[in-house]
C-alpha cells in the first residue's frame, strides 16, 4: 500500500501563497454549486459528523452552502469556499514530491490550480476532505484552513482513508 508521505511546511513556508493579490469579487450573489461525492456509510458517516462540526463563518466569511444541498458539502462567502468531505484519494498524494503542509495539526496535500485556485485535501485522515479557496480569495493564504482544522481534527479521526 502506498502511504502519503508529505512534506511539512510552516506558513510561512508559502509565501507565494500568501502574497497572491486578491481579485475582485462579484457583486452578483450566483450562489456556488460543488458536485457531492459519494463515498461508502462508515465514510459518510463521519462527514455528517464533520458537517454538524463546521463553523458557521469561515476566513470571516459566513456559511453559505452550495447547491445541491448535502451533508457532505459545505461552503463560506462568494467567490465560495468550497468542502467535499468523502472525495477519493486524489492521484497527487502518491507524488514523492507534491507539497503538503500542516495546519493546527492537520495534514493538507496542497495544489495550484490551472484557474488560480488552491485544493487542499487531508491526508492521515480516516475521510479525505477537500477545500477548494478560489482564485478571489487566496489573497488570505491558508487562513481558511485555520477555521476548518479544530472541526476536522473532531470529526474526522487520524488514519488512513478506505
Amino acid at each position: 500500500m502506498n502511504f502519503f508521505r508529505h512534506r511539512r511546511r510552516t506558513l510561512a513556508g508559502l509565501p507565494a501563497l500568501a502574497l497572491l493579490t486578491a481579485v475582485g469579487c462579484s457583486s452578483a450573489d450566483d450562489g456556488a454549486s460543488a458536485s457531492v461525492p459519494s463515498p461508502g456509510a462508515k465514510v459518510t458517516g463521519l462527514c455528517e459528523k464533520l458537517d454538524k462540526a463546521l463553523p458557521s463563518e469561515v476566513d470571516g466569511q459566513d456559511r453559505r452552502d452550495p447547491t445541491p444541498a448535502s451533508a457532505l458539502t459545505a461552503g463560506w462567502g462568494n467567490p465560495a469556499i468550497i468542502l467535499r468531505c468523502g472525495v477519493d484519494r486524489p492521484a497527487k498524494m502518491g507524488d514523492p514530491e507534491a507539497d503538503g503542509v500542516e495546519v493546527n495539526g492537520v495534514g493538507w496535500l496542497l495544489e495550484k490550480r490551472g484557474d488560480g485556485s488552491f485544493r487542499f485535501t487531508t491526508t492521515l485522515r480516516r475521510a479525505y476532505v477537500e477545500v477548494t479557496i478560489p482564485k478571489g480569495r487566496t489573497a488570505d493564504g491558508m487562513s481558511p484552513l485555520v477555521d476548518l482544522a479544530p472541526a476536522v481534527k473532531k470529526a474526522i479521526p487520524e488514519g488512513i482513508a478506505d
